[in-house]
């Protein structure tokens, strides 16, 4: 290799290093801002009130279906511990990967990530002490059978939590769904037929208008034993 071969190859050894470097500082950056909105929605979401009235424990094996970003399979791997599972459930490849990598980062051993369909979480029977859907049921073109599914995942007596942006009934349930709202009330009509009876209306979320705004009800169901 002459002069000025080696010359542009140590070049092109530099740019790559500056590339890899700005990449690598944009990834930091990201997940910087990522834990920095995550601590921001901690004092309107309360999570640690959601999981006590889930009876989520250390050990505890949940689902947090339709995690996208994970801000609450996070939370919940925190209280589960290392002994516990946390299944984080999303249709979305991008997200799920988003969320194992930074359990992997964290080395979150209890997080699993899994990719179901419209119709199906892919979880598995008899095996979760609680499910929690956040911001996500008004999404569920197939509810009936996202419930049976959900249903069939729970332990008997196991509760779902479902925390959603609410909106008045009257409606056709597809305008909601173009809203990215839900009134409880539909809600609540379509746990009995997926099994589930009704426990209790729990305190609901004011998200502060900088973050979308929007009030949030936190409905708990039981599965019928």
């Amino acid at each position: 290799m002459n002069h000025d071969s080696r010359r542009k190859f140590r070049l092109g050894e530099l740019v790559l290093i500056f590339l890899v470097g700005l990449v690598g500082l944009a990834i930091l950056e990201a997940k910087e801002n990522l834990e920095g909105e995550w601590k921001k929605r901690d004092a309107w979401q309360q999570p640690e009130r959601v999981m006590d009235a889930l009876s989520v424990q250390p050990g505890s094996r949940v689902a947090d279906v339709g995690c996208g970003k994970g801000y609450f399979t996070a939370r919940l791997a925190e209280r589960v511990g290392a002994e516990g599972k946390v299944y984080a459930e999303d249709v979305q490849d991008d997200v799920l990967k988003a969320v194992a990598d930074y359990a992997g980062e964290k080395k979150l051993t209890q997080v699993v990530t899994i990719q179901g369909t419209e119709d199906d979480p892919s979880l598995s029977p008899d095996s979760l002490d609680a499910i929690l859907i956040v911001n996500a049921y008004h999404e569920m073109k197939h509810y009936d059978a996202m419930l049976l599914a959900m249903a069939k995942a729970l332990k008997p007596g196991g509760l779902l939590g479902i925390i959603d942006r609410y909106d008045k009934p009257g409606r056709p349930r597809s305008e909601y769904q173009e809203e990215h709202k839900i009134p409880s009330e539909l809600v609540r009509e379509d746990a009995p037929r997926g099994g589930f009876e009704f426990v209790s209306e729990e305190k609901g979320f004011d998200r502060p208008k900088g973050e979308g705004g929007g009030r949030f009800f936190f409905l708990i169901f039981r599965k019928l034993r």
